[in-house]
């Protein structure tokens, strides 16, 4: 399985909610599993558009612990429609919107957002999200910005904002958000992934992921 850095944080992150998730853009499956991992009885949709990354989150789910609550669907979040609502939404959404394109497409579908604007995304979560629902996610802290302005204007809240960064003396590489239907007070903290020495990961980190690491 592939695993990225934003993946583990979002799935190490996100505010688990028994009943109904739905990992949006899954990728090789690697949030979901760990949604299925931290909870005690959810069951979890996954929803990926591009066919080798679907077919690896379906090897990777059903050689897991709890392929029992996993199902991956094959198609895009604006031609989902399921016929029940989410306690528990989570996004790693691609978000280099102005930047060159590689050549390879199903990386660039991974990483650009022709296939999945914000506002679809947003739409999409304001569709599948249940009044009491948590909708999580994780992306750059330009796009961040842009996401919770756009997302406010639909009536969606920021409650939760966690900015990650490499180390203490590098900028924010990360913006960790959650989001509901409802306005609240909004919890900030700053989250740093490495002390001065390079792979020297710091307590606050090692805490929130250890459960995912060997290493740890």
């Amino acid at each position: 399985m592939k695993v990225g850095t934003d993946g583990v944080l979002l799935g190490a992150w996100t505010t688990i909610k028994e009943g109904n998730v739905l990992d949006i853009g899954s990728g090789t499956g690697l949030i979901a599993i760990m949604i299925a991992q931290r909870s005690k009885t959810a069951i979890i949709d996954a929803v990926e558009l591009e066919t080798d990354a679907c077919q690896e989150a379906k090897v990777n789910s059903e050689n897991c612990n709890w392929s029992s609550r996993i199902a991956i669907h094959h198609t895009t979040i604006q031609d989902y429609y399921p016929p029940k609502k989410y306690d528990l939404i989570v996004s790693n959404p691609p978000f280099f919107i102005n930047s060159t394109k590689a050549t390879n497409s199903e990386r660039n579908s991974a990483r650009h957002t022709d296939g999945l604007p914000f506002i679809d995304l947003i739409e999409a979560v304001l569709r599948l999200l249940k009044s009491s629902g948590l909708f999580s996610l994780i992306l750059p802290l330009l796009e961040a910005e842009r996401f919770i302005d756009l997302a406010k204007e639909q009536e969606l809240f920021l409650n939760k904002k966690w900015l990650v960064k490499p180390t203490s003396t590098k900028p924010v590489k990360r913006v960790l958000m959650e989001f509901s239907l409802t306005i609240q007070p909004v919890f900030h903290k700053e989250l740093i992934i490495e002390t001065a020495t390079r792979h020297q990961y710091t307590k606050d980190y090692i805490s929130l992921t250890k459960d995912f690491y060997l290493k740890f």
